[in-house]
């Protein structure tokens, strides 16, 4: 089974499911998105930060499939925003992972405190140019953040990625996304170690359409618009994950699970406007 293709505002097509390949690596990382592949994964969602870039690269050579048949997503490090340094930081990317271009490329966080991600945006849309990205975008921006850089280069982004689980709905910025005609991504869309998926609501989902709670979760964002990207090492869970399509929530089943919403729901109380990425 392969996710169903979504429209981005450039012209290119997102398959509906990723995975996330954060902590993933070395040799039994490889084996891990090969099989993910194997099991109809076309989207893989990598980062420098991540350190795994390299085993999507050579998963994609061992898979034997043509290269066009993936959409392999990396992102730029908040200490490679001056403009070139994010040219160099970008042509790496593709040098690790053995490829000619990337389908897209963020910037993984705005960090506004040092005010460098406009000519952050400004590499991406000249990469753009030359070949090296098909579609660009961003993570964790909030409104003000788009607007600067759309305002500033004219070029608005395909995708936002950003932190989406049922602790934290978010959506605000769902709805200032679509307003820009931007696609939103969920990062760490499950929780992330937290207990959503024991929440009653969602149990009982799982148990009415014979499903797992977290293909109950999935679904939700999938009926919100919204690709989620699931990282898992378990090779069942990958199977699962991507069985999303063949059942629907209804409206109030929607917004029952919009209700676990928490005030402190984030993970990790990474707020964009603070959060300076990994320093």
């Amino acid at each position: 089974m392969t996710a169903p293709l979504i429209p981005l505002n450039d012209g290119h097509f997102l398959p509906a499911v990723g995975l996330g390949t954060y902590q993933i690596r070395g040799g039994q990382g490889v084996d891990q998105v090969l099989t993910a592949i194997q099991d109809g994964y076309r989207l893989l969602d990598t980062s420098t930060n991540y350190d795994s870039e390299g085993i999507v690269g050579e998963a994609i050579r061992r898979s034997g499939l043509p290269r066009s048949e993936f959409f392999v997503t990396t992102k730029l490090p908040g200490k490679y925003h001056h403009y070139e340094d994010a040219l160099m930081m970008i042509q790496e990317s593709l040098f690790r992972m053995g490829l000619t271009y990337v389908d897209l490329y963020l910037i993984h966080w705005p960090l506004p405190k040092r005010g460098l991600y406009t000519e952050a945006w400004q590499a991406l849309v000249d990469a753009q140019k030359l070949g090296l990205i098909r579609s660009i975008g961003v993570s964790n921006f909030e409104p003000e953040h788009l607007d600067t850089i759309i305002e500033a280069t004219g070029v608005t982004p395909a995708v936002n990625q950003i932190e989406i689980h049922p602790y934290w709905v978010q959506e605000r910025m769902v709805a200032e996304n679509k307003k820009r005609g931007i696609l939103t991504e969920a990062w760490s869309p499950l929780g992330r170690g937290n207990d959503v998926l024991t929440k009653s609501v969602i149990q009982e989902l799982a148990e009415k359409y014979h499903k797992t709670p977290a293909q109950i979760v999935l679904r939700w964002h999938h009926q919100r618009g919204i690709v989620p990207i699931p990282k898992s090492r378990n090779l069942q869970h990958q199977r699962e994950n991507l069985t999303i399509f063949d059942f629907e929530l209804s409206q109030t089943e929607l917004e029952r699970i919009n209700l676990l919403e928490k005030a402190d729901g984030r993970i990790d109380d990474q707020d964009p406007n603070e959060y300076e990425e990994f320093d």
